[in-house]
């Protein structure tokens, strides 16, 4: 039967179940890109709000401490140690993403291989059925 034929006549379970899963997977491809720049967007959003969060209670504290006249000057030994900190979480946070994404990528390749391997999978299945078909139905001449 032709496609045709087949889309003006009866469809079986299968053809319905595969053009439905079709469309489902289409809208799902369709939508991932939105998720993403979404996502994107609103860590984005949330860094800028932190850094203002910060900033402004920096300021806050500044004035604050410069009106009641607090002592604010600290020595050479402890701003090298402050800055000595922050370069260390700096690269631990660096390593941290390498890692993160290092995972990511062997995840995707997994799935990949997966992928791979369930179509040589269903390819040995079908092989199987044919050999089992052909075993119990006799070919007429």
């Amino acid at each position: 039967m032709s496609n045709i034929e087949q889309k003006n006549g009866p469809k079986d379970i299968f053809s319905v179940y595969e053009e439905n899963l079709i469309k489902l997977f289409s809208g799902i491809k369709h939508s991932v890109p939105h998720y993403h720049q979404s996502i994107t967007n609103i860590q984005q959003e949330y860094l800028q709000a932190y850094e203002s969060v910060i900033d402004s209670t920096i300021t806050l504290q500044k004035e604050y401490a410069k009106k009641i006249g607090i002592m604010t000057d600290i020595s050479k030994s402890d701003e090298q140690a402050i800055c000595k900190t922050t370069d260390e979480f700096v690269k631990v946070a660096s390593i941290q993403n390498e890692m993160t994404l290092a995972t990511i990528d062997a995840a995707q390749q997994n799935i990949r291989t997966f992928n791979e391997n369930l179509r040589s999978y269903a390819d040995l299945n079908r092989n199987i059925l044919k050999s089992w078909i052909s075993a119990f139905n006799p070919k007429i001449n």
